[in-house]
């Protein structure tokens, strides 16, 4: 991130942001660029908040760095604050009750660190690793949950989400 006397903001009224029909969120740049799948990240999400949001591609690059949500217009922060909201709510998967089917789409019923939940996963996609032991799905709604470590799950949890990995 650049330091705050070297940055200057994005030019708000640059780039566009909208919703495909598969639900992936697009943004359109200055120059007519369509990044379809993007996510906006907060830089500091402790310390700042509602500063510096970046909007990376789908590879995590980013495309865009917002110093502010403020001077947005009100269809592109609200857009921005519930994709936000979305991707800082991630329970964390505690125990694996039943898995429907070893195809994709499944229901997985499981115990989160919020309470018991129903989740759809659409394809294997959906199913990250992001280490040796922990592991980010996202759901068909777009929730993410967390397993901080495969290892540490109850002998049928493991043997369930094993089918996956």
């Amino acid at each position: 991130m650049p330091d705050s006397a070297d940055a200057s903001p994005a030019n708000t009224t640059a780039f566009g942001l909208s919703y495909d029909d598969w639900g992936r969120l697009v943004l359109v740049d200055a120059h007519g660029r369509r990044f379809i799948g993007v996510e906006p990240v907060r830089a500091f999400p402790i310390t700042h908040p509602h500063r510096w949001v970046s909007i990376c591609d789908a590879e995590g690059r980013e495309i865009l760095a917002l110093e502010s949500l403020e001077g947005l217009s009100p269809s592109i922060r609200q857009i921005l604050e519930d994709e936000l909201s979305l991707r800082e709510f991630i329970p964390i998967i505690q125990r694996i009750v039943r898995v429907s089917s070893d195809a994709f789409p499944c229901d997985w019923d499981v115990i989160t660190d919020r309470g018991p939940t129903r989740l759809t996963i659409d394809d294997e996609e959906d199913i990250r690793r992001l280490g040796p032991n922990r592991v980010m799905i996202t759901d068909a709604r777009r929730i993410r949950y967390q397993v901080p470590n495969v290892e540490a799950l109850d002998f049928h949890s493991r043997r369930q989400f094993e089918r996956f990995l």
